[in-house]
């Protein structure tokens, strides 16, 4: 035992010794460098951005140890730490409460651009002599903590871009504490609940970002005692209501950002008493009512965004005399009238887009009369008249879009002088004179589209091909003629459409210089020869349509092994051979008689018969004969039929979204609604299929039938469905008809209907977007159609959603047109007129008293579909109570005011008596409105 203690015994004391030699150095180095060793040991440094800190070898000094490393700022005399600047290291990982709490001297603190996560340590908030704290862009998350009114001295504080939750801490309400605060950023996160009126408060901030959350309610009135304040953004955080008029107290405000909000109701007119506003973006909200006639008073703006509203009226003639203004958006709106006169004649305008409105008259002859207009949109208005002069000579422009116009005469825009310019659209207007010569001096062009002027002429110029930077050229519909020019070098282009035209010759094989080209649409000309191999060797073709022209000879076979190669088109030409082994509709190659193989029609050997067996040549003889006498019985039949029914010859209307296809080119697209496949179940009494026209585009094709006497009063409603168009609509694309049948062609969005999404548990903000979208596109139908267009049929299964989720009407007038056809003759009706304003009138208030259903279904996920039966035999509370457990909300949540206000709506529309039931116009108001009043 002695033995065997005695070895134990000096180990021991051997290790003690070396560890006091090895602690003692530790043991004497100051706290804050103890402290800051200790911080790195329990974070992440991926890209040894922490390298220097580690102590000397050997130190005399009585100073810090850490006042040489990176990131760490020292007192003169380096005997505090004043700074620690961690910003843009790589580093990550948690930080917890102790790592901060010997800096109480510390006045900068910057963990910025970093990959910190989970909580803020509370710690931070004891550090009292902090005049700037910045955790921007981390992944910090949790509720924020509180602690924030001690830092009585903080000047800046950023939490920019992190993932913070929840409310903001109750001692918000002590934040006049911070009497310094100067610039505060909390955008970016996921904060909810209320903004805190005691922000209002701070005084001291000239410098203010909240936006970027998940706010409830309104603005607070009391931001407008900020009295310093220069720049507020509160964008994109769920606010409605209206926009307090308290804020035009802010006369040193520069930057007013409330944008992407649901903030409705009018513009105050007091906000011209800012006269230091330089710039204003209210857009994508629900604001109404006109642009007010002070904002001609703010001499210092310099942009003014009011795009994605309801706003209306005309644009104040003052806001061109703005010295200073250099941006207008204001697209998507009502807006009508005129376009001041004197727009850009005082004022360096940059960016002009009016478009999606109701302008007319024409381009003010000086908008770029201080030459350094880049950006000019106007499209889809009814603006009339030639082309500014002043454009000709606008060197400064890159971006011209004025498609969806009546803009005629010559296109006079000398591409000469435009050597920037790489956009241009001018379709769907009335232009003539032809595609100006001078477009091969525009070396910058990349896009290119003059489609749909009928009136346009000229010829396809050599040189307009081979330009080096075009990758879109559009010119269908033009009336244009001449001779297929060659392509010359033309590395960039990816779309050339020059469909319904007069071009007649050949496609030359010098296409192969277009190896990038995507799109190739030539249908409907007068081309004629061989289609070259060259086309069909492109590596990245998709898209080639030849239809409706005189090719001759074979399809090459190189299509049928491309990869990319998504529709062919060779329908109505003198092809013959087989057709490639590409496998696509038969539709695709209608019209050639010669050709033969796959689905289409068999190959038949020299006797005239299918290749193949001796069996199968027999069955081919007996199939003949029977179609030999099924297609004479159906030609008697049918000359009986027409002669009986008299349907007479078909017309084509297209509304804008559709070229222009003939009559046959739709019917071919399907032989009838009854052998139509992919049928969907009739809805309305209108029988319903999908067809793909001939370009590809699939629409939804509805079939009405009308008496011949109720013809003319039946397309006029079509007419006036068809140029309905808002973004909560689907739009009817075109129709054709003859004298007792119509067959409309409508939007097939991608994303089915509300009725097969009905029971998914959704949030509340998601619920909201589709009851306002559902309000907004009935409104417009109600107040901005004349006569007005009742929908007829509003439900879950005629609300659809498109690509980004955004709702739209579906099948609005379809079961109106129907009643009008089974109305009583003309010859029983006294006052046709009078008869139709009432039944008018029946149907909107049908269509808001479904409208109340349809909230009520919302808002239950289906559960409840019959909102006057519940609204009269249940008790609100009751109901109430069913809402709040359907979406998970607690008795307390402040969002239980919110859906008692919803249901309110609901009742009001579901009232027994129709006159007492609210317009569209009155509903929507009250919808958009909730927030504010909850």
């Amino acid at each position: 035992m002695g033995i065997l203690y005695q070895p134990l015994y000096i180990t021991t004391t051997f290790l003690i010794y070396l560890s006091l030699i090895l602690v003692v150095p530790v043991l004497c180095v100051d706290p804050f460098t103890q402290a800051l060793l200790s911080l790195k040991s329990e974070i992440l440094d991926n890209s040894n951005s922490l390298s220097d800190w580690i102590l000397p070898s050997s130190s005399t000094s009585d100073n810090i140890h850490a006042c040489s490393w990176s990131g760490v700022k020292c007192n003169e005399n380096s005997s505090l730490i004043i700074g620690l600047d961690l910003s843009v290291k790589n580093l990550g990982g948690v930080l917890s409460d102790g790592q901060f709490s010997v800096f109480s001297d510390l006045v900068d603190l910057n963990l910025s651009q970093n990959s910190f996560s989970e909580k803020l340590p509370v710690g931070i908030f004891n550090l009292t002599n902090l005049r700037s704290l910045d955790i921007s862009r981390n992944n910090f998350s949790g509720h924020f903590p509180s602690g924030i009114s001690n830092l009585d001295s903080l000047v800046i504080l950023d939490v920019f871009s992190n993932t913070f939750s929840g409310p903001l801490p109750k001692d918000a309400s002590q934040i006049e504490s911070l009497k310094n605060l100067d610039f505060i950023q909390l955008a970016g996160n996921s904060l909810s609940g209320k903004i805190p009126p005691e922000l209002g408060m701070l005084k001291t901030v000239t410098h203010m970002e909240i936006g970027y959350n998940s706010y409830e309610g309104s603005i607070p009135c009391e931001f407008g005692n900020m009295s310093r304040l220069q720049y507020l953004d509160i964008a994109g955080a769920n606010l409605s209501g209206s926009i307090p008029k308290e804020l035009s107290n802010l006369t040193n405000l520069e930057s007013l950002f409330l944008f992407r909000n649901q903030l409705s109701g009018k513009i105050t007119w007091e906000f011209g008493k800012i006269i230091s506003l330089s710039s204003l973006d209210l857009s994508d909200n629900l604001l109404s009512g006109p642009i007010p006639e002070s904002f001609s008073e703010l001499k210092n703006l310099r942009l003014l965004g009011v795009m994605y509203n309801d706003l209306s009226g005309t644009v104040p003639e003052g806001i061109a005399k703005l010295p200073l203004l250099d941006t207008l958006v204001i697209w998507d709106n009502l807006f009508s009238g005129s376009l001041p006169k004197d727009l850009g004649k005082y004022s360096k305008l940059k960016h002009v887009d009016v478009s999606t409105n109701y302008f007319v008259g024409s381009i003010p002859p000086s908008i770029c009369s201080n030459g350094v207009l880049q950006k000019l949109i106007l499209f889809s208005n009814n603006f009339t008249g030639e082309l500014s002069p002043s454009l000709s000579k606008c060197s400064s422009l890159v971006r011209i879009r004025i498609e969806d116009n009546s803009f005629s005469g010559d296109i006079s825009l000398n591409f000469g002088n435009l050597p920037d310019l790489s956009y241009v659209d001018m379709s769907r207007n009335r232009f003539s004179g032809g595609i100006p010569s001078d477009i091969a001096l525009a070396s910058k062009l990349q896009y290119f589209n003059v489609s749909n002027n009928p009136n346009l002429g000229g010829i396809i110029l050599e040189k307009t091909l081979p330009l080096y930077s075009l990758q879109n050229f559009s010119a269908t519909n033009c009336s244009i003629s001449g001779e297929f020019p060659p392509f010359g070098r033309c590395k960039s282009l990816l779309v050339l459409e020059l469909s319904m035209n007069n071009v007649s010759g050949i496609i030359p094989r010098s296409i192969s210089n277009c190896q990038n080209l995507v799109c190739l649409d030539l249908a409907n000309n007068n081309l004629s020869g061989q289609i070259p191999v060259e086309l069909a060797s492109l590596p990245g073709i998709r898209v080639v349509d030849l239809s409706h022209n005189s090719f001759s000879g074979s399809i090459p076979a190189k299509f049928g092994s491309s990869s990319s190669l998504q529709l062919l088109n060779v329908s109505f030409n003198n092809l013959s051979g087989w057709i490639p082994s590409k496998v696509m509709d038969s539709s695709a190659f209608w019209g050639n008689p010669k050709l033969c193989g796959r689905s289409f029609r068999p190959c038949r050997g020299p006797n005239g018969l299918e290749l193949g067996s001796r069996r199968t040549q027999k069955l081919a003889w007996v199939l003949i004969t029977c179609g030999v006498v099924l297609a004479i019985t159906a030609a008697v039949f049918g000359v009986f039929y027409f002669r009986r029914r008299g349907k007479g010859q078909w017309k084509m209307v297209s509304y804008s979204g559709l070229p222009r296809f003939t009559a046959n080119d739709v019917l071919r697209s399907f032989n009838s609604i009854e052998e139509a496949t992919d049928m969907v179940p009739p809805l309305g009494g209108s029988d319903c299929c999908k067809a793909v026209l001939p370009t590809g585009i699939t629409v939804l094709v509805k079939k009405i039938e009308w008496r011949s006497e109720r013809m003319n009063l039946m397309l006029d409603l079509i007419s006036r469905m068809g140029n309905a168009r808002h973004k909560n609509l689907t739009r009817l694309l075109g129709f054709c008809y003859n004298k007792h049948i119509s067959y409309l062609l409508c939007d097939c969005l991608p994303n089915g209907n509300l009725a097969e999404r009905i029971r998914t548990k959704r949030d509340w903000a998601t619920k909201y977007k589709i009851i306002v979208a559902i309000a907004r596109g009935l409104c417009f139908l109600h107040h901005n159609c004349y006569p007005a267009i009742p929908h007829g049929d509003l439900k879950a299964n005629n609300i659809v959603f498109d690509e980004n989720m955004e709702p739209h009407l579906a099948e609005f007038g379809v079961k109106f047109l129907i009643q009008l056809n089974n109305g009583p003759s003309l010859a029983k009706v006294g006052n046709e007129r009078g008869e139709i304003e009432r039944a008018i009138k029946e149907e909107l208030y049908r269509d808001i008293y479904n409208f109340g259903e349809l909230i009520l279904e919302i808002l239950t996920n289906g559960k409840l579909s019959n909102a006057a039966m519940s609204l009269q035999n249940t008790s609100k509370e009751v109901l109430l109570r069913e809402v709040l457990d359907e979406n998970d909300v607690a008795p307390s949540n402040s969002v239980q005011e919110e859906r008692k206000l919803v249901l309110e709506v609901a009742s009001l529309c579901t009232r027994v008596r129709p006159s007492d039931r609210p317009s569209m116009e009155e509903a929507l108001k009250r919808v958009s409105g909730l927030k504010k009043q909850g």
